[in-house]
C-alpha cells in the first residue's frame, strides 16, 4: 500500500509551493510505515517526466529537491509501502510510465492469476518490474489504446479489475493527456492485522486506521487544486465520491466524474 499526492494548478508550480512546507512535511512524516520508495511525475509537452527511488523519501537527499525545483501544472508523488514479498527497487517504484501516462496505485491486488490474464501479451513484455500495480497500470494503457476517451478507458479497466477483485483498493492517480485522474475505487478495501499492527506502533494520524483507503481533495493557499490519500496535512480536505474515476484537467481545473460501474 501507499500514499499517493497530486496537484493540478493554473499555473506551472512545484509540490511544496502547491501544499504548503508545513503539509508537506505530514506526508513525508507517512514514510515511518511507507518508506520503500518513492516517486514524481510531472506534466509536459511531451508528457509525464517521472523520477522513482528505492529510498525513503526522508533518507534520500533528492526527495527535497524534486519538491522544490520541479513545476508543472499538474504532478503527481508517491510514497510506497511495498507489498509482502515485492522488491524494494527502483522499477517496482511508482508513478510507472508508458503510452503518455504515469500511474501511481495505492493498494494489492492478490492473488495475481486473475491480473495476469488480463493483460495482453504484448504488453506484459513491455512491463519493467513485478509489481500488481504495474500490472493494473497495464490494464488501463490496453484500454486506452481501443478508447477514444482516456476517462472512458481508465473506467472500463477498472471495472475489468473490479470484477475479478472486488476487495481490493484500486485507487489511483494518473497523469496525461491534459488531464490528473483519481480513481477512488476501494468500497470493500480493509487492511490487514499484519498492516493494522504495523501502523498501531507508529504516531501517524487515526486516519490512518479509521480510512486508511480514502482518496480526497482540497484547494490549497496558491489555488491549486490537491488530491491526496488520508492522514496528513490540514487543509480543507472533501471526500471524492465513492468508486469513482475524477478527471481534473489541467487546463481550467473542471472535474469531470463518472460511476466505475456504467449503467
Amino acid at each position: 500500500m501507499c500514499r499517493l499526492l497530486g496537484v493540478v494548478c493554473a499555473e506551472p508550480i512545484s509540490i511544496e509551493k502547491a501544499v504548503g512546507a508545513h503539509v508537506l512535511k505530514d506526508f513525508v512524516a507517512l514514510t515511518q510505515v511507507h518508506g520503500d520508495g518513492w516517486g514524481i511525475a510531472a506534466a509536459g509537452e511531451g508528457g509525464p517526466r517521472v523520477h522513482v527511488s528505492a529510498q525513503s523519501a526522508v533518507r534520500d537527499q533528492a526527495f527535497p529537491a524534486y519538491m522544490q525545483d520541479w513545476r508543472s501544472t499538474g504532478s503527481i508523488v508517491h510514497l510506497r509501502w511495498a507489498t509482502s514479498g515485492l522488491a524494494v527497487r527502483p522499477e517496482n517504484s511508482h508513478p510507472f510510465v508508458a503510452d503518455g501516462l504515469a500511474m501511481a496505485h495505492n493498494g494489492s491486488i492478490k492473488p495475481g492469476e486473475a491480473l495476469d490474464a488480463l493483460l495482453e501479451p504484448g504488453i506484459a513484455a513491455s512491463l519493467h518490474g513485478t509489481t500488481d500495480s504495474e500490472k493494473y497500470f497495464g490494464i488501463i494503457r490496453a484500454h486506452r489504446r481501443r478508447t477514444p476517451d482516456l476517462i472512458e478507458a481508465v473506467r472500463a479497466a477498472v471495472a475489468d479489475v473490479r470484477a475479478h477483485y472486488p476487495d481490493a483498493s484500486l485507487n489511483a492517480l494518473l497523469l496525461g493527456e491534459g488531464q490528473l485522474i483519481a480513481v477512488h475505487a476501494n468500497a470493500r478495501s480493509i487492511l490487514s492485522a499484519e498492516d493494522v499492527a504495523e501502523i498501531s506502533v507508529t504516531d501517524l494520524p487515526a486516519e490512518h486506521l479509521e480510512d486508511y483507503f480514502g482518496l480526497r481533495w482540497a484547494r490549497s493557499a496558491t489555488g491549486a487544486l490537491i488530491v491526496g490519500s488520508t492522514g496528513f496535512g490540514d487543509l480543507d480536505w472533501q471526500p471524492l465520491p465513492p468508486e469513482s474515476v475524477n478527471a481534473i484537467s489541467l487546463h481550467d481545473q473542471v472535474i469531470t466524474t463518472v460511476p466505475v460501474m456504467a449503467d
